[in-house]
């Protein structure tokens, strides 16, 4: 098949991810890259000078040779072009959330399962050669009967106020992807929950957040997730893990974000996997939704809106709960302006936005 032409909407900091990622396979073919902002235009001729730079994104949306479009810019304006690229022919890679608001999520899972046309959205964990291997190791029947989720994610990460925007807390933009990893394992729907929140910073929203519950086939379930962790340590580490407990056996996973470790020890085998963590594995996902293409059958490991969707209403429903319980308020404004004013001048961190000129 000849290269696939897509046009990506939004050269930010995953914009550029997908660039890289697109180059390397040999399957795409940037036609266009369009971004609203005069900086990421001139970034964009710069990275990628045989492509066709715009600011109009309805210039991609013409273009009867384009494809597929990649959304990734931000998102309040992603149900609008997910629209336009269906009415125009188009298949569709998203960044999460697939809207702005939860109604609106819904009325896109609503055309995407109304089209012929191929959609799927960056929940980037289930791409995740870790996970995989985890999840064939349940599958084998190793651990006995699956019986406790715990995730965790717990990094300096995006500070408050510096880049979610109408993606939400950090809960909601970083934590969905936890929500549904939780749910991809435990193969059934959220069924009860109790979370409780930190305002941290005295910041007007929870930036740290862990919620327990069940699902309705029994699993329970822990996630902790915040972008809070040593954000003024002289030396920035972080905590993140799975933790997957059966009646019979465990499966889990570490990761330094360069390195991801996963040990199993089930009742006939014990492993222990050491590979390259993989990033946000958009490799892995345009190689699929490529494969996808050429075959005429989606790849059951691509994640549909419909996913996206619930991992998102839940991450919300999870967010509220907090707010229905105590919700202190630990550290001061100024703490959060010093927080802010380092990772300006950061060169190297954890989730650093791209400098501005």
């Amino acid at each position: 098949m000849n290269p696939i032409k897509v046009g990506l909407i939004g050269f930010g900091r995953m914009g550029g991810f997908y660039l890289e990622q697109m180059r390397k396979s040999g399957k795409w073919e940037i036609a266009y890259i369009c971004d609203t902002s005069d900086e990421a235009r001139e970034y964009a001729r710069k990275m990628a000078p045989e492509t066709k730079v715009v600011s109009d994104d309805r210039v991609v949306f013409n273009d009867p040779d384009v494809q597929v479009v990649g959304l990734f810019a931000l998102a309040d304006s992603r149900m609008d072009q997910i629209e336009r690229a269906f009415a125009s022919g188009k298949h569709v890679i998203a960044e999460k959330p697939i809207a702005d608001k939860m109604e609106n999520e819904w009325k896109v899972v609503e055309m995407a399962e109304k089209t012929p046309l191929l959609s799927t959205v960056n929940l980037y964990l289930r791409n995740s050669w870790y996970h995989k291997a985890i999840k064939e190791f349940i599958d084998q029947g190793e651990i006995g009967e699956l019986a406790i989720i715990r995730v965790c994610h717990m990094t300096p990460g995006l500070a408050p106020g510096e880049g979610h925007e109408y993606e939400g807390p950090a809960f909601h933009d970083c934590g969905m992807h936890y929500v549904d990893i939780a749910r991809w394992y435990a193969g059934s729907e959220f069924k009860s929950w109790n979370a409780q929140a930190v305002r941290m910073w005295s910041y007007k929203d929870p930036w740290w957040l862990q919620c327990h519950g069940t699902f309705e086939n029994g699993v329970v379930f822990d996630i902790t997730q915040g972008h809070v962790y040593g954000q003024l340590a002289e030396k920035q580490t972080h905590n993140s893990y799975i933790d997957i407990i059966g009646t019979k056996g465990i499966a889990r996973m570490t990761h330094d974000f360069k390195t991801a470790v996963v040990e199993l020890h089930g009742v006939t085998q014990t492993h222990r996997i050491e590979q390259p963590y993989g990033g946000k594995n958009i490799d892995a996902l345009c190689q699929r939704f490529a494969q996808s293409l050429e075959t005429g059958l989606r790849h059951p490991a691509l994640p549909t809106f419909r996913d996206a969707a619930i991992a998102s209403e839940y991450a919300w429903r999870f967010l509220d709960d907090a707010r229905r319980h105590d919700l202190p308020a630990i550290g001061t404004l100024e703490e959060l302006e010093a927080i802010r004013e380092r990772r300006r001048t950061m060169k190297n961190g954890y989730g650093l936005l791209r400098k501005r000129a």
